[in-house]
């Protein structure tokens, strides 16, 4: 099927429904690097124009990877609403980013279409937004969900506490945890990145961690961002204390082999945390993904970036996450060239997460070596804020000492929660006030105060909750 459209007097035709997919992304290095981009704002808005016009069904019956060939096409067609997408396969791309646009329309109006939606028809519409589009629309959409505490209200935003530890020294680790709750971070989960992936060391620091939470009552999540099948050994050698079950994702069953991980093995990791992990609700996972992952792994079967990523998001809604992070900036400028390839990227990440229906929170960063800085970071923090984004990073300074870049600091988060009237997860905002750390929708002058742990909660002379 070719398709074409014309665009101040030049006509353009692509080959196929993924060329003109692929055509009308944003600008980004690794399309560009791949021969997948837009060889001109000409095209780009042609291949736009073609999408506008396109039937939702259109891109059921096309996805980008075969049904026979790949698993994560299979798990999006097979667990895919059919009363849902039966409302919706009718409707063009244009159609449905007007409908989403609409002040008529409402955060209960698109949960109810969400589950009809495949990965394609998510990137499409993503393809026809502006950054105040996807601004607008993603904060319209909010998708709440439960573990040991509640994410994604409105008029909030919550953080992922990130105390790192280059040499995963316990008591370096739970140092950093400390200051960074003393700030009002730690909401969304107390998530360390371990240098060293052994069952042992992760057990370990699960332990660790969750000590200090139940020593002082504190209504978090706590995960070690070990391999999927570290964490669940450590339930089973050690019983570690695992709330969230972690793993990075990806858009495709070769990008996922290249994780080590498959469908097979997240819903095994899946039904043993809800067996036996800490969680006290629902909601057990914790995905981690990013524009570029498959195109690095050679395994995006000549499919852009952001199309891969709305992949990614269909397999993580498989499993309800509480949270899913897309680590934007962290993959380097050979796919995220610079700061405005990166805040567009996160924008994108947000909006199709959500239009998923999946929890989405965003690590506003960047490496060293991208043509990036504090200012284009604090830029898409803002923007994410606007955007209703569920939760943010936490790290000491903005500065990770073990991964060696640049995302959101404590002061950031607190920052921004005061600049828009925004608060902390119910749960835990209640535990902040308790322990002197919040009072009237801000923080107190005792914030960063250390001295706050010295007591445990059992000596507080307070009734035990």
């Amino acid at each position: 099927m070719k398709l074409s459209a014309t665009v101040h007097g030049s006509t353009f035709t692509f080959a196929h429904l993924k060329d003109a997919l692929n055509r009308a992304s944003e600008p980004k290095s690794g399309d560009r690097g791949a021969g997948l981009a837009a060889e001109s704002t000409r095209q780009r808005v042609a291949a736009k124009r073609v999408l506008a016009d396109l039937e939702l069904s259109t891109f059921y019956e096309q996805p980008s990877v075969p049904y026979e060939t790949d698993e994560i096409t299979r798990l999006v067609i097979d667990d895919l609403d059919a009363r849902a997408y039966r409302r919706i396969q009718g409707w063009t791309v244009g159609g449905l980013r007007e409908w989403l646009l609409d002040r008529r329309t409402s955060s209960d109006d698109i949960a109810q279409i969400s589950p009809g939606l495949t990965p394609e028809m998510v990137s499409a519409v993503c393809k026809l937004m502006s950054t105040l589009d996807l601004v607008t629309a993603g904060r319209k959409m909010r998708v709440v969900r439960r573990c040991n505490n509640t994410i994604g209200l409105e008029g909030r935003i919550s953080s992922r506490l990130q105390p790192n530890h280059p040499t995963d020294n316990v008591a370096g680790i739970l140092a950093a945890a400390k200051e960074g709750l003393s700030y009002g971070n730690g909401d969304a989960v107390l998530g360390i990145n371990p240098s060293t992936e052994s069952v042992e060391n992760t057990a370990a620091i699960l332990h660790a961690v969750k000590d200090l939470m139940r020593q002082h009552r504190i209504p978090a999540q706590v995960c070690v961002l070990a391999h999927v099948t570290v964490q669940m050994e450590a339930i089973r050698r050690f019983h570690a204390p695992v709330d969230l079950c972690f793993q990075s994702l990806a858009g495709t069953e070769k990008a996922n082999r290249n994780f080590g991980i498959s469908v097979q093995l997240i819903d095994e990791a899946y039904d043993l945390v809800k067996r036996e992990g800490s969680a006290q609700g629902p909601h057990v996972m914790y995905f981690e993904t990013g524009q570029g992952t498959a195109l690095s792994a050679n395994a995006h079967y000549g499919t852009d970036q952001t199309t891969m990523e709305a992949r990614a998001y269909g397999f993580a809604r498989r499993y309800t996450p509480f949270i899913v992070n897309t680590v934007v900036g962290f993959i380097g400028p050979e796919y995220l060239q610079d700061g405005k390839q990166i805040t567009r990227a996160g924008l994108e990440d947000h909006f199709m997460g959500k239009l998923s229906g999946v929890s989405m929170g965003c690590d506003a960063c960047y490496t060293n070596h991208a043509d990036a800085d504090q200012d284009d970071q604090e830029n898409l923090e803002m923007l994410l804020a606007s955007a209703g984004c569920n939760y943010l990073m936490g790290i000491p300074l903005g500065d990770d000492v073990m991964l060696n870049y640049q995302t959101t600091s404590f002061h950031d988060n607190a920052a921004v929660r005061e600049l828009y009237g925004l608060r902390p997860a119910p749960e835990f905002e209640a535990w902040l006030e308790r322990v002197g750390l919040w009072r009237n929708g801000k923080l107190t002058e005792r914030a960063g105060d250390p001295t706050v742990f010295d007591t445990p909660w059992s000596l507080r002379g307070e009734r035990r909750s």
